[in-house]
């Protein structure tokens, strides 16, 4: 009687002594998309929700057409922050000539003019805590959380306190978010959750 071989799981990456480094989410195979890596350790997200998409999708969209020329507006891309972190915000906003060529695949921390994070339950430690520690000593300017509250986006900004390398709230942001740094922005938030319509019968 023959016996069937077991079906192997999915095999991890072993981490080398040390941990991973930032140039090695560019190097081992078959990473899932999004991979961060978070002091030395990869991290893999879970399945976007539908708020999570959609906030990203707003973010990215209305950030291109509020951002003066000069500035681009990447999603999900990650940054370098040292050797051992190399986390992707949900949107990051950039100097154009940071653009280098179509095959990259990071910017420099300390050049990204604005970080967004849509917080997801799976996220919330890092997008509260660790995430925006490390975006400040990195010198990040400016930092949004952006949280689910029953359904409604809440918009937390923060701006870098250049003497401590902290970060201050400066507002939170329900219905209308409307700040002038780093440039011009006035959004109506109700649009993340809004109801698409369905298209008239012919």
């Amino acid at each position: 009687m023959s016996v069937e071989p077991e079906a192997s799981g999915p095999t991890w990456p072993v981490p080398p002594k040390g941990g991973w480094t930032a140039d090695d989410l560019d190097r081992l195979p078959n990473l899932p998309p999004h991979t961060e890596l978070i002091d030395g350790s990869l991290v893999f997200v879970s399945p976007q929700t539908i708020f999570h998409a959609r906030s990203v999708s707003f973010f990215e969209r209305r950030l291109e057409e509020a951002a003066p020329a000069g500035l681009e507006v990447l999603r999900e891309f990650t940054i370098d922050i040292d050797q051992q972190n190399r986390p992707e915000p949900d949107v990051v906003v950039v100097p154009a000539e940071e653009i280098l060529d179509p095959g990259q695949t990071r910017v420099p921390a300390e050049t990204v003019v604005l970080a967004i994070e849509v917080v997801s339950p799976d996220s919330e430690a890092r997008d509260r805590e660790a995430k925006p520690l490390k975006y400040a000593k990195a010198g990040i300017r400016h930092y949004w959380r952006v949280e689910n509250d029953k359904g409604r986006p809440v918009v937390y900004v923060f701006e870098l306190e250049p003497a401590t390398r902290m970060y201050a709230p400066t507002g939170i942001f329900h219905d209308i978010l409307k700040v002038s740094v780093p440039f011009t922005i006035d959004l109506d938030l109700t649009a993340i959750t809004a109801r698409r319509s369905a298209p008239p019968s012919p």
